[in-house]
């Protein structure tokens, strides 16, 4: 489900304020998914493919938030537990849980990178209008401020639209394997 991105459009992410504020256009629909109680979405141009949980090969020296690597027809594609990149215990796999490949800007914003996110279970993909995103709030929820990139209105009930360059950023990631590889020394 990959999609030719134009330049001139605005995708959703750290840009989505900017995007509000001016009345840009932002990709309508969105993957809804369960973490715990707490339903999630993402922008549906970031997402590959949506993969049953199988098992992971485990990286040592790794951060608590990288499950493991799995083979997606031969590449190595890192799978991140969302719920530990959250700062919340692990995920419990269960019969619904799964993977969902999303596709993230590069470091330079020049290569694509493709990343594992495990979820407690995919809900559906949803119609949300730029009128029914609210900006973040800039307190009271249980993540990070800068993970969030906006309420989505759906339903009746808000769902937390996620940035996802920021929550599966490379290079954070790195960091924290460097800190890892510290204390374990």
């Amino acid at each position: 489900m990959s999609a030719a991105i134009d330049a001139n459009v605005v995708t959703y992410g750290s840009s989505a304020i900017v995007a509000l504020q001016s009345g840009a256009a932002l990709p309508s629909q969105f993957l809804t998914f369960m973490l715990g109680e707490e339903q999630y979405a993402v922008g549906i141009l970031h997402i590959k493919e949506i993969i049953e949980y199988g098992s992971l090969a485990t990286v040592p020296m790794m951060p608590d938030c990288v499950r493991g690597v799995i083979n997606l027809r031969g590449a190595v594609v890192p799978v991140m537990d969302l719920s530990a990149r959250f700062g919340r215990a692990p995920s419990t796999i269960g019969k619904r849980s799964c993977i969902v490949i999303v596709e993230t800007e590069g470091e330079e914003g020049d290569c694509k990178q493709v990343l594992g996110m495990l979820v407690d279970a995919v809900n559906a993909v949803v119609e949300i209008a730029a009128a029914d995103i609210e900006p973040p709030p800039s307190f009271g929820t249980r993540i990070r401020p800068d993970f969030i990139a906006g309420m989505g209105k759906y339903n009746g009930r808000f769902v937390i639209l996620l940035d996802i360059e920021h929550v599966l950023s490379s290079e954070e990631i790195v960091e924290m394997a460097r800190g890892t590889a510290a204390v374990a020394a």
